[in-house]
């Protein structure tokens, strides 16, 4: 009887033990592990402030709209110095906060005035951390901070041919790094080719080594600034097929992980070729619907996957109708729960949308006066969204009801527009001076 009882306890126990490492999920990249802004991380607070529940918080050199990465005990941090005008790549210890190893790695912050060169976020798979930066610096270190490889796009490729500060995340997936850069094919403000065309490509890397794989060039027939995207790339998987998710250039595409071979293309949301409706949402996928947020105040669409070649509009599933209900000009939405969650940073409002009808079940105005263009993070049965001036919003996934609203800025924070993200039972919150670990106690 005593061995059975010993034997429950050590299985309830490994079960306890497994659940938990289930639970306890890295953050490796942008949108998370499931690449849709979500996470099965429980436990997490719903109430705290800038005093109560913090584990910790880390003073930061200069303002970044870059998500952090985790990956156990370590979090990585995209960042300017704004003291010595330089690109900074930095690396915390996840349970105390102190600082591990900072890099500092190219002079020069920004090109404009809406955003400096740390716009992209950090990405990892446990062996490399990469970075990449606005002014083309693509770095790669192992996650105890030694150099592994650098290279610098724009030196290899020609300059971004962009009207703003191109910002687009790298992605690690099975085995490759993947960086897009979709821009016009004509020079403007002196960037970019004059002799020739500007291609818009996609880069697969070799993450060790940063050697490219495979480079594919992908045409579009947009015109002007439709031609930028700040986008990232999404990995989709329909039916046992890998693909890659690319939108930009007023079409969506899905390329073969293994050669970027384009295997279908819809489009598009713009017939009338506007030359202004540069791309920022990138496309996020539930199991069977693509959701595609049209520039500006346009409409969002759902995609159904499976096509091959050029589709046409049998393979929309639906468009929303109420544009000041459902749209999305910069934040990515997430998936969860088996639901959309769009954030429209136009209306400053929440939506929650069954993704194979485009039902809406709850919209929620959010409160303040400032945007809010950070991408939202679901978890634990909520959605976290944070606006300008570093405000946190939390709402319950189930109803839209406002959980608390939580004033994390310091006063100085306007353009804020790092992703709140959940990693090991905390939430990490970046505003334009400090990273915040907030846990619930």
């Amino acid at each position: 009887m005593l061995k059975n009882h010993m034997k429950r306890s050590l299985l309830l126990a490994l079960a306890f033990s497994i659940t938990n490492m289930l639970e306890a999920a890295n953050w490796a990249q942008w949108r998370g592990p499931s690449f849709n802004g979500s996470t099965t991380e429980t436990g997490l607070p719903a109430k705290w402030s800038k005093t109560e529940n913090v584990v910790w918080k880390a003073k930061l050199p200069g303002e970044s709209a870059a998500t952090p990465a985790v990956w156990e005990d370590k979090v990585f941090v995209s960042s300017t110095d704004s003291q010595s005008q330089s690109l900074m790549a930095l690396c915390f210890d996840r349970s105390s906060g102190n600082p591990l190893w900072s890099k500092q790695l190219s002079k020069g912050l920004r090109q404009d005035s809406r955003s400096s060169y740390s716009s992209p976020s950090p990405a990892t798979d446990g062996q490399v951390v990469v970075f990449f930066y606005g002014n083309g610096d693509l770095i790669a270190f192992n996650l105890d901070g030694k150099e592994l490889w650098k290279r610098n796009i724009q030196k290899e490729e020609g300059a971004f041919a962009f009207l703003w500060t191109f910002s687009s995340s790298p992605l690690l997936y099975e085995d490759k790094l993947y960086l897009q850069v979709l821009q016009r094919d004509t020079p403007v403000r002196g960037r970019g080719f004059s002799d020739r065309e500007n291609e818009s490509y996609i880069l697969a890397m070799n993450p060790s080594t940063g050697k490219t794989l495979w480079r594919h060039v992908r045409p579009s027939k947009a015109k002007a600034e439709s031609r930028e995207a700040f986008t990232t790339p999404i990995p989709f998987e329909f039916r046992g097929q890998k693909q890659i998710l690319i939108i930009g250039g007023d079409v969506l595409t899905g390329h073969d992980p293994a050669t970027g071979k384009e295997l279908w293309r819809w489009g598009t949301w713009n017939p009338n070729r506007i030359g202004h409706w540069r791309h920022v949402p990138s496309p996020i996928a539930s199991e069977d619907i693509i959701l595609v947020c049209a520039p500006k105040r346009d409409p969002i669409y759902a995609i159904k996957p499976g096509g091959a070649g050029l589709l046409n509009d049998r393979a929309i599933a639906w468009v929303s109708n109420d544009t000041r209900e459902l749209s999305s000009d910069v934040p990515t939405p997430a998936c969860y729960q088996g639901d959309f969650f769009i954030l429209s940073d136009v209306r400053k409002a929440l939506s929650r949308v069954e993704p194979k009808s485009g039902t809406v079940k709850w919209t929620t105005e959010l409160p303040g006066f400032p945007k809010y263009e950070a991408s939202p993070l679901a978890a634990d049965g909520k959605i976290y969204v944070m606006n300008f001036a570093g405000d946190v919003v939390v709402i319950n996934a189930e109803d839209g009801k406002i959980i608390s609203n939580i004033a994390m800025g310091s006063g100085s924070d306007d353009q804020t527009r790092s992703a709140i993200i959940a990693s090991h039972g905390q939430l990490f919150i970046r505003t334009n001076s400090e990273l915040f670990c907030i846990a619930a106690q």
